[in-house]
């Protein structure tokens, strides 16, 4: 299985995590329940979904598109992303969604960044209270172009993806932690000893960004990965939810997929009803299952999804990956 096609299997798996997700995001467990039982397939949006009311089934979000938007600008700026235009663009994407009059638009740090940049803040303070999982849920493509086996600009190039809107010690080590797995799992290491960096880069790069409190990612994952190993298959459900929580902060969300994974490397989960269960949970699923999906992806490759399923995300977005993921393994390979 060759590099671009375990990315491959990373940028389609986010897209097809958050298309699951799309229909069930910011809706309680019991909501979801009530109106779909489970996601077990792509399903259409209702028109009291309150993000994407009447969004088609297969429909990606704001995830995918920010990775997208970050992947391009990695590309065109050779491995280098300027905050200003990365705020730019995130400024831009944002007023599309608002003329299609969508309600997916800018999470609460990166909105707030933004306007600190129009206020004339610099983008290193800007990013200062960024705690949720917004750089998270877009850094699939640095973990692609970034090799974890050089960990200084690995995490040189994690920092400056997040700077504009999350540069803190939350914001970056989730970020880090997401991008450890995916890169990992590029370069042919198991599910497991991916988990294992990526839990570690979590502690290694929470010395970086500003501190705020919270939770610490390091603690955090390693608990939830050893609560999944240990949890019977009926109550994962309830642990997930009641105990870590589903929220966009991201040492809810972000460890919610890496308890998820744990679940997968055991082999007591396989990689597509993981993301299932994901979309099923309530609270930031599309995120989650988003996140999920990228890491489950790289480690496992494109195979690992339903190729039905990614045709008809392919088919509803009008989606093209694969000239995106070949310019992220080219500069992967600089």
């Amino acid at each position: 299985m060759t590099p671009t096609h375990r990315a491959l299997g990373a940028f389609y798996g986010l897209a097809l995590g958050d298309a699951l997700g799309m229909p069930t995001q910011s809706l309680s467990r019991a909501e979801i329940q009530s109106r779909f039982g489970s996601i077990t397939t792509l399903v259409d949006a209702g028109p009291d979904q309150p993000i994407a009311p009447n969004m088609p089934a297969g429909s990606i979000t704001d995830d995918t598109e920010q990775a997208i938007l970050v992947a391009q600008l990695l590309i065109d700026g050779n491995g280098r992303i300027e905050p200003a235009l990365l705020a730019e663009r995130l400024i831009a994407w944002e007023a599309v969604m608002q003329a299609k009059g969508s309600q997916d638009l800018l999470g609460p740090s990166t909105k707030r960044a933004i306007e600190m940049i129009l206020a004339g803040r610099s983008p290193e303070e800007a990013g200062r209270y960024g705690t949720t999982n917004g750089a998270a849920m877009r850094i699939t493509p640095v973990g692609i172009a970034a090799d974890i086996a050089q960990p200084r600009r690995f995490l040189e190039a994690v920092i400056q993806a997040c700077q504009v809107t999350h540069n803190t010690s939350l914001g970056i080590s989730s970020a880090a932690a997401v991008a450890a797995v995916i890169s990992c799992g590029i370069n042919r290491q198991s599910l497991a000893q991916a988990l294992e960096i990526g839990t570690e880069m979590a502690f290694t790069a929470e010395q970086h960004g500003h501190w705020v409190a919270g939770g610490r990612l390091g603690p955090r994952i390693r608990w939830a990965r050893e609560l999944s190993r240990d949890c019977p298959d009926g109550e994962l459900a309830d642990l997930l939810y009641d105990v870590i929580g589903t929220s966009v902060a991201s040492q809810e969300s972000v460890v919610v997929a890496f308890a998820l994974a744990q679940r997968v490397a055991l082999g007591k989960l396989g990689a597509f009803d993981a993301l299932c269960l994901a979309a099923s949970i309530g609270g930031d699923t599309d995120t989650i299952a988003g996140i999920l999906g990228a890491m489950l992806g790289a480690c496992d490759g494109l195979d690992c999804w339903p190729a039905e399923l990614i045709a008809q995300v392919i088919e509803v977005n009008a989606l093209e990956l694969v000239p995106l993921v070949q310019g992220l393994i080219a500069l992967r390979n600089a």
